[in-house]
């Protein structure tokens, strides 16, 4: 791994609240290999976009707000998908902890692979990361092909792969009607999270339509046109089927 990995970020949000413990900088990575239907974030796709930055930089631009974080905060690293950019996130994160900062990734697992190089460079990340925010798109691999144009195979893998591992997760699913909000699916999916033994919330994330400008100005036909956001009564159902209560009392730290 080069000393001088470059990092390509979309943009950053210096006092983020809900990626994370606490109150937190956010650096969106550039380039997401995945196509979900109710991104609301297309403009971070492209892998030839972002602003460069080396790990000091950005690590120098984050703590220029950590008196704002308290105990619990950090830094979190979002996207796009961030593992894209492995060997900046390394660097990242050990320069962080030699700092004493709390470090999550917010991911949706899609770049994980047991093949080398990745695997080796994922086990030194982990190393400096204190949490995941995982998202699980779908727990049906027709159906998150579908939602997503990618498998969902290896995205369980890493999900067991952290578990084997103990490393904290907070597991996350988007709830999109005629997509992802059938109870069926949803039980499927409580089922996998309880096989796991590492997760320490589970959190649902209702679909919203905030980021339809953005496919308008990228000329990107929008797939879901005509689907709502989810009913009070279903994400209140979600949550149910996901039993979200049972993981509030935990600590992540």
């Amino acid at each position: 791994m080069s000393d001088s990995a470059i990092g390509y970020v979309h943009s950053t949000e210096s006092f983020g609240s809900v990626d994370g413990p606490g109150i937190r900088f956010i650096a969106f990575m550039q380039g997401c290999r995945m196509r979900c239907e109710f991104c609301h974030n297309p403009d971070t796709w492209n892998m030839g976009g972002g602003t460069p930055y080396t790990s000091d930089e950005l690590l120098e631009e984050a703590l220029a707000y950590r008196e704002y974080w308290g105990e619990e905060g950090g830094i979190t690293v979002s996207g796009g998908e961030p593992l894209l950019h492995i060997d900046f996130l390394i660097e990242l994160f050990k320069k962080a902890k030699a700092e004493g900062v709390h470090t999550t990734v917010d991911t949706c697992g899609q770049p994980f692979t047991y093949d080398e190089p990745f695997f080796s460079r994922f086990e030194e990340l982990m190393s400096y990361t204190d949490l995941l925010l995982f998202d699980v798109k779908h727990i049906d691999d027709e159906k998150h092909k579908k939602l997503t144009m990618m498998s969902n195979k290896n995205i369980l893998d890493m999900a067991r792969y952290l578990s084997d591992i103990g490393k904290p997760v907070w597991i996350r699913h988007v709830l999109v009607p005629e997509r992802s909000d059938f109870d069926e699916d949803l039980i499927r999916l409580n089922k996998f999270i309880e096989s796991l033994n590492n997760v320490v919330k589970v959190e649902i994330l209702p679909y919203h339509k905030l980021g339809v400008y953005k496919y308008e100005a990228l000329k990107i036909p929008y797939k879901l046109e005509g689907i709502e956001t989810p009913t009070t009564e279903r994400v209140e159902n979600a949550k149910r089927l996901l039993n979200t209560d049972r993981y509030t009392a935990y600590k992540t730290m």
